[in-house]
């Protein structure tokens, strides 16, 4: 399925490929799905409008990187990466958000795609560091965070306004020379 899937890059059981506005009916039904593992921790869009405000957001924003996580067996989507806040000139940086979707939760493949992405932005599209912020009760994003290499930095209290309220978060980050070479 490799080469004429489109995708950016695959691992062994999971494959990047960008947002596209035709994914929308696949995406929303698996957000749908997906509301209790979710909640509180993100809210990706579930109807068909949400999805296209926010995936031609990712498409045409340059400050933005949009991807889908897709199994390398049959293609279907499991989950999503993105990279907010692309900033170039002496920062190279951007801010990551992500997540799986329930059927594909536990199975490895977020981190498999992790990696994937982190490559990307350092090869690719140029970067020198990621950045992601956790609310700390999340153990999976943070787990998902640690396992891939990245390291905590700080904390930040009262600093993104989640499901109704200001929300304390962790920063953790990663730089293109933390990754070991292939």
């Amino acid at each position: 399925m490799s080469e004429n899937a489109g995708f950016l890059a695959e691992g062994p059981r999971a494959a990047l490929r960008p947002f596209t506005l035709d994914d929308g009916a696949e995406f929303t039904a698996r957000a749908r799905e997906s509301r209790t593992l979710h909640h509180p921790w993100l809210f990706p869009p579930a109807d068909l409008d949400a999805y296209a405000v926010y995936a031609g957001r990712l498409i045409e924003d340059p400050t933005k990187a949009g991807f889908l996580v897709c199994e390398r067996d049959g293609g279907g989507i499991a989950g999503f990466i993105n990279i907010n806040n692309i900033v170039h000139g002496g920062f190279l940086c951007g801010a990551l958000g992500y997540g799986a979707f329930a059927h594909a939760a536990g199975r490895g493949l977020m981190t498999e795609a992790l990696g994937l992405v982190v490559r990307y932005a350092f090869g690719e599209l140029g970067l020198h560091r990621l950045e992601i912020n956790v609310q700390p009760a999340n153990t999976a994003s943070v787990a998902l965070a640690r396992t891939c290499g990245f390291r905590l930095e700080g904390f930040s209290p009262a600093f993104i306004h989640i499901d109704g309220a200001w929300r304390d978060h962790e920063r953790w980050a990663i730089t293109a020379e933390m990754i070991k070479p292939r």
